[in-house]
């Protein structure tokens, strides 16, 4: 079998699995936020941390209540890894350094995992299970609840209550993400990946020295780092790591649990909002861009430039042979058009347009599917852009799901799309013009500046995933990054849930023959071009001096 059908026939297997899931993960999904039941281990966790599920909140108290819980978050992780060292089951490793335990909690508080350690090297298995595991769990739950928060914006009307965040969170994490992760690390260790608690042991002897390796909770963290689009791995070599994930079937599932919750929100959005065709509409959007995506991904790896390339079949540096081009390019397009950020190859060593394509499905904002909440929230944000740039071009007042788009909607929708890109392009500048920080590039010219571009990116959208070949373990990056992983996160919510107050207050307007028609290919296609062409204008120059001056000189 050539390779490039080896690459298209796991594509169709991923969307026929994709496509199975669709229907009943979304239905359940919204039965889960829109029932009034709670379980008996729920009210034994809202009674040991003091909360009153039903309580209904508006806009002010449910941001409160995210902010809260992920401060605390952030601080209880921190504070875990710098008292590693005197912790039972550290495997003998010394606590983390200040600026680096920053970067960790932040990174997985904000659900970015981005790592500036080596997981083998740094992590015992108290960090890892108790700290770094149990945060993705619950920053995937705070993602989702703020996307069903947006969404019952749109149904509700002349109410600014948006649910509970404390049942929310509570439900996500028990109800949904909990059982179908447990499903999947048992996947998984059917695949070969290891779950254990072992300690440090050696190998054998290679080239003069030892080698060694410690075992751990694999599965079980791979399995949710997949699902909660988290991303961050047992090991360094993350989702190229044997233990993590074993051969081709392993990795195909590992791409299925990224992508099954952030597709199948969009029918929970349609069944929450009494339309499912709305959902229909939102998934083509995300599934026209993923796909593109995917194809153009596909197509510059394989894309042979001399013998070397005709006899690996592709582009195979960097990327591992039990994979190949066809699994490492729609594994690396999963985990860059959502938050997830795991690789199971080096996209530094892409091809000069394909590194390029990881780095723009980020600057769209991984809204396509995009993370578990985030993306559909993301999606929701540029389909009122869209409504928008409608109503101008026919002189109507914009309305989205009965709602109207006003002054106060637009600027909070504004707002939201133009924090990430400020954050990326700001501390890209600073640190390209500081003298220190280029320092830790390992390349030059157009692949050191992408280096660069690709870590801010990758931090203010809390994806997580590296070009490799930056040392980002420096107080500078650990710091700013930092800063760029919790500004990314946080600052978006508190607009996306200010619209979502803003939009329930509403009483809802009919629609009448002037109203655009926000289930059909038409709006589709306008939502499509609105995403490429606002991504387009803010990210093309910055582009244009990495990716794209570097593939254009291959």
């Amino acid at each position: 079998m050539s390779p490039v059908l080896a690459g298209v026939l796991q594509l169709l297997a991923l969307v026929v699995a994709l496509g199975l899931a669709y229907r009943p993960l979304g239905d359940y999904m919204a039965a889960v936020y829109s029932s009034k039941k709670h379980l008996r281990v729920e009210r034994w966790i809202y009674k040991s941390v003091g909360a009153n599920p039903d309580t209904e909140m508006r806009w002010p108290a449910y941001l409160r209540g995210v902010l809260a819980f992920s401060a605390v978050s952030v601080v209880f992780l921190y504070l875990l890894q710098r008292v590693q060292g005197g912790l039972p089951g550290s495997l003998g490793f010394a606590s983390i350094d200040p600026d680096q335990a920053f970067n960790t909690a932040a990174s997985f508080v904000a659900n970015t995992n981005w790592q500036s350690y080596y997981g083998e090297q740094a992590m015992g298995h108290v960090v890892q299970t108790g700290g770094l595991a149990v945060q993705n769990f619950v920053s995937a739950a705070v993602g989702i609840a703020v996307a069903v928060a947006l969404v019952r914006g749109f149904a509700r009307s002349r109410t600014g209550e948006l649910g509970n965040f404390w049942s929310d969170l509570v439900r996500g994490t028990v109800r949904i993400l909990l059982p179908i992760a447990v499903v999947g690390a048992i996947l998984l260790v059917a695949c070969g990946a290891i779950q254990n608690f072992s300690g440090i042991h050696g190998v054998g002897q290679f080239l003069g020295g030892s080698q060694q390796w410690n075992g751990g909770a694999v599965a079980s963290q791979e399995a949710i780092k997949e699902l909660g689009t988290n991303g961050g791995g047992y090991f360094n070599a993350n989702s190229a790591h044997p233990f993590e994930n074993p051969n081709g079937l392993s990795n195909l599932l590992e791409i299925f649990l990224i992508l099954v919750i952030p597709f199948a929100l969009t029918r929970t959005f349609g069944r929450m909002v009494g339309s499912l065709k709305q959902g229909y509409a939102i998934l083509a959007t995300m599934g026209v861009i993923w796909l593109g995506f995917t194809a153009l991904m596909m197509w510059t790896e394989f894309a042979h430039h001399g013998p070397a390339f005709d006899i690996a079949g592709g582009a195979m540096e960097g990327k591992e042979t039990r994979f190949g081009v066809g699994g490492s390019s729609i594994f690396a397009v999963a985990t860059t058009l959502t938050s997830t950020g795991a690789v199971n190859s080096f996209h530094s060593s892409f091809t000069g347009f394909g590194g390029g394509i990881t780095m723009l499905g980020m600057q769209l904002g991984e809204i396509a599917p995009g993370g578990t909440g985030s993306g559909l929230y993301g999606m929701l944000i540029m389909a009122i852009i869209a409504v928008f740039i409608a109503g101008l071009m026919v002189g109507r007042t914009p309305e989205y799901l009965g709602k109207k788009i006003g002054t106060r909607e637009i600027k909070l929708a504004a707002c939201y799309i133009l924090i990430t890109p400020a954050l990326v392009l700001c501390f890209t500048a600073a640190a390209m013009a500081l003298p220190t920080p280029v320092h830790s590039m390992t390349n030059s010219g157009a692949h050191g500046f992408s280096e660069i571009l690709y870590a801010y990116t990758s931090g203010a959208n809390n994806n997580g995933s590296a070009f490799a070949g930056l040392n980002a373990d420096t107080q500078w990056f650990n710091t700013t990054i930092g800063l760029a992983m919790l500004l990314g996160r946080f600052l978006p919510m508190v607009f996306v849930l200010a619209l979502a107050g803003s939009l329930a207050e509403q009483k809802p307007v009919p629609a009448t023959v002037g109203t655009l028609g926000t289930h059909k290919p038409l709006f589709t296609g306008l939502l499509v071009g609105t995403i490429l062409i606002v991504t387009g204008l803010t990210f093309f120059p910055a582009l244009a001096l990495g990716p794209l001056a570097e593939g254009l000189a291959s």
